[in-house]
């Protein structure tokens, strides 16, 4: 594991008080650095709203994305039961876990997935979400990794209920509302562009967040603006679908 790595990713998930804090690329730099460190596929993200309902919020890969869809629309998988239980939920063949999750095994399978391991988001007995992790080879996942995993999972958690939310719980809900709703209109955006690029939805959402950094914006802002049409977006460079490591302002 690279040791780097490691430390600039704790130093990017507790660096949350800079001026114009964006929840949502907060989260996805959660997914991305976990998919970086941890030797797994692709990494997704669900957090409880204000309800206590769970919404997919960031994901590494569409394809993880959209399986995490699949979790919530029917109501069964490793991260819920993360979630409920506020426990750590493995299983590394999926294919021997049908009778567990009977619809959710073969949709992982035909998504490429073989192992998962799912993370609670949790602060003593509150848990706010959880943390899946998906890999396409079978096996148990090691233990030093989930150790990691669990601990980037813990940080963020603190990050997203630091002061703020520890001592103001409607700020925290308004701050979890505000990144599920910025989170339909990023969806709406990364749909119109690929379209229009003739490109897949993770390159879509890729030159979003790229351009939103280079031009220091919040996603949700520029993912609106190109949909209203103040803000035109061109074509990517190829090269452009490399990841992006974020710089602290």
């Amino acid at each position: 594991m690279d040791a780097e790595l490691l430390s600039e990713a704790f130093v990017e998930l507790t660096d949350t008080m800079v001026a114009g804090f964006d929840v949502i690329d907060f989260l996805h730099v959660l997914t991305d650095r976990s998919v970086q460190l941890l030797d797994v596929s692709a990494a997704g993200l669900l957090l409880a709203d204000p309800r206590g309902e769970l919404r997919v919020v960031a994901a590494s890969s569409e394809a993880a994305r959209l399986l995490e869809l699949f979790q919530l629309q029917n109501d069964q998988g490793p991260c819920l039961d993360c979630f409920r239980t506020g426990r750590p939920v493995a299983a590394g063949d999926l294919a021997a876990a049908a009778a567990r999750w009977p619809r959710f095994a073969p949709a992982a399978q035909r998504a490429g997935f073989t192992a998962v391991q799912a993370l609670p988001m949790r602060l003593r007995e509150q848990v706010i979400g959880a943390l899946n992790l998906f890999r396409a080879d079978r096996g148990a996942f090691a233990p030093a990794s989930v150790r990691v995993g669990q601990a980037l999972a813990d940080v963020a958690t603190i990050s997203l209920l630091h002061e703020r939310g520890m001592r103001h719980s409607d700020i925290l809900n308004e701050q979890l509302q505000a990144a599920l709703n910025s989170r339909v209109i990023i969806e709406q955006a990364k749909g119109k562009l690929a379209e229009r690029l003739g490109v897949d939805m993770d390159q879509a959402f890729a030159l979003l967040r790229d351009r939103a950094r280079a031009s220091n914006r919040r996603l949700s802002d520029l993912a609106r603006a190109f949909i209203d049409g103040t803000e035109p977006l061109t074509t990517p460079d190829p090269a452009r679908t490399r990841p992006t490591t974020r710089r602290r302002p």
